[in-house]
Formats: structure tokens, sequence, C-alpha cells
């Protein structure tokens, strides 16, 4: 792959990343929605004023990470993690595009729960999208284990050495938190702790996209 490609491979990534960040609109579209007490999932659930601006980045985002993927499995140099890492990144941008295309259906509310749904904090759990949304963060993990594995191991890519795996450490803090969260009784600011996960997925897309820009330079 020439540099030029691969710079366009990079910026398509950090484009993807950037996209996956649109829930921070929220802060200025006034959704109506308690950050606190709310999951994403909500903000483009069906009916919801805002859909269609969070469900089109979310579609984009989940496209473009997904082609950028496939270019980088047969366009830059095969190595097994790498290749893990590509692949897990792919699986993250197919599973968006499902999340964004198989919204809940309803978001309940202490006077309105949603019809043969069960309230609270996690109603997506009771529909088909929590499968989609399992999906996505479960391969964005393997994503950015292989890559960081990988990075160490070939002593490739020194940004996702550093600043990925430090954000990949904060996802799992969060991850950790609303697990036990969920199982202790009151909320947690569950909402406010998958905001700062899906948070830090995305500026960790947009680091390996600048650790692929840098290593077109650092291979001169």
């Amino acid at each position: 792959m020439t540099a030029s490609a691969r710079r366009a491979l990079a910026l398509a990534i950090m484009i993807g990343g950037v996209a996956y960040s649109s829930w921070v609109l929220e802060n200025v579209l006034h959704t109506g929605l308690d950050p606190s007490e709310t999951f994403l999932s909500e903000l483009d659930a069906v009916g919801q004023r805002y859909r269609d601006v969070f469900s089109t980045a979310d579609t984009a985002s989940g496209t473009v990470l997904a082609v950028a993927a496939v270019i980088a499995l047969f366009g830059l140099r095969r190595r097994r993690l790498t290749t893990v890492g590509w692949s897990a990144l792919f699986v993250f941008g197919a599973a968006t595009i499902a999340d964004a295309q198989l919204p809940i259906s309803c978001v309940p509310t202490p006077m309105h729960p949603c019809p043969s749904s069960p309230s609270g904090l996690f109603p997506q759990l009771h529909h088909i999208h929590a499968l989609t949304s399992t999906i996505a963060v479960n391969a964005i993990f393997v994503a950015m284990i292989a890559f960081t594995w990988a990075a160490f191991r070939y002593r490739i890519l020194p940004v996702v050495r550093a600043i990925g795996l430090a954000l990949f450490v904060v996802a799992s803090a969060t991850t950790v938190w609303m697990l036990i969260a969920d199982n202790l009784p009151g909320e947690y600011a569950l909402g406010i702790a998958q905001r700062i996960q899906v948070g830090t997925m995305s500026l960790w897309v947009v680091t390996l996209g600048f650790a692929v820009w840098k290593s077109v330079s650092d291979d001169r």
C-alpha cells in the first residue's frame, strides 16, 4: 500500500472514531434524557426527537470502520495479532451498523412503562439491540487487546503502546464499574459510566488511526 493510501486509511479510521462519539451532541440538542440515568441506546430509540442524527452518525461510523478494516487486512503487512485486531474492528463496525438499524423500540419511564417490557436503566437488554451492542463492545475490546499486544510484541505502533494502553485501562475500569453496579441496588450513575466507556472507545479508535498515520513517516 502506498504512503498516500495508508494516510487515507488512517484518516478514515480517525473519522470513524470521531463519528462514534456523536453522543456528545446530547449536550446541545436537549434530548430530554438524563445522562446519569439513561443509556446511549436511548438517544436513537424509536420515536426520539433526534434519532436520525445519532443513528446516521453510528451508521456512518460503522461503515467507515468496517471498510477501513477490510482494506487494512488486505493492504497492510499481515501479522497474526494485527489480523485479529483488524478482523475485530470489522466486526465492531458491522455490529455498530446493526445497532443503528435495530434500535430499542421504547424508552420506559415510571409513568409510561413500555408494553411487555420491564422498566429501569437497562430496557435495551430485553431487545435484539442488546445482542448487537454486546457484539460491538466485545469486538472493540478484542481489537484493543490484539493491537496493544501486537504493539508490544512486534515493537510497532508506539502510540498504541502508550496512549492506547491507557485508554484500554480506562475502558476496562468503566466496564467493571458497570458490571458490578448493575448487580447492586441503586443506579450508581451507570449512564455516566457508559458514556466514559464509549468515549474512551472512540478515543482509542482515533488513536489507532493516528498510529497508522504516524507509521507512514516512521517507515521512511
